[in-house]
């Protein structure tokens, strides 16, 4: 789960750089994987979230706030849920025991 006490509030200036992203019109459908979601089926969903990040004019702020919230779930800032959990330091497998 987010941790909500990392969220930035509800100042307006911390959140606007979300207007401006890529996948602003896109179903987030392709960005969080759906229950039970594996193989090819989640390999291809992924990449074709992660294309929509590579000319994204924000990605690097979505992944600085992914990061800095410990967002759990998703593809954020072109990365994926495991990906950022390696920036963390953290292994996935350590994160479940």
């Amino acid at each position: 789960m987010t941790d909500l006490k990392r969220l930035p509030g509800a100042f307006d200036h911390r959140w606007d750089w979300q207007l401006a992203a890529a996948c602003r019109a896109v179903d987030t459908g392709l960005f969080f994987h759906p229950f039970g979601e594996r193989g090819q089926a989640h390999d291809d969903r992924e990449a074709a979230a992660k294309k929509i990040c590579q000319g994204c004019p924000v990605r690097a702020r979505c992944l600085r706030h992914a990061l800095a919230v410990r967002e759990p779930y998703g593809v954020w800032g072109g990365l994926s849920e495991d990906e950022r959990a390696v920036l963390l330091g953290r292994a996935r497998s350590a994160r479940a025991a």
